[in-house]
């Protein structure tokens, strides 16, 4: 049986091939194994954006942000989550929460 990491691969390859449908349901089968799978989690956020399905997109960044509170990666990838959900909608919150994220990837950095 593959791990984690050997299926996240995986899905990294056939998004890259452009198979966007068949990387998103491997990568739901990681989560499957582990909901804490940090990369699966920021990856999601990346191809439901492309998707076109920005409140999947930021349920996955943020859940991110929940499992290493302290990565500023995480936050940055976040602000930028939010950005592109606002342009798929529009919602004006997207945008404070977007300036919210990038503000604690700063103060997270400025920490290190």
């Amino acid at each position: 049986m593959p791990t984690v990491d050997e299926l996240y691969n995986t899905a990294q390859k056939l998004r890259d091939e452009g198979r966007e449908e068949e990387a998103l349901a491997q990568l739901q089968d990681v989560l499957a194994r582990d909901e804490s799978h940090v990369l699966t989690h920021l990856a999601l956020a990346v191809l439901y954006g492309k998707l076109g399905q920005p409140e999947d997109a930021v349920r996955h960044g943020e859940r991110a942000c929940e499992l290493e509170p302290d990565d500023p990666f995480n936050f940055t990838a976040l602000s930028v989550t939010y950005q592109r959900a606002w342009q798929g909608t529009q919602n004006p919150r997207y945008i404070h929460l977007a300036e919210e994220a990038m503000a604690r990837a700063h103060m997270l950095q400025g920490r290190r």
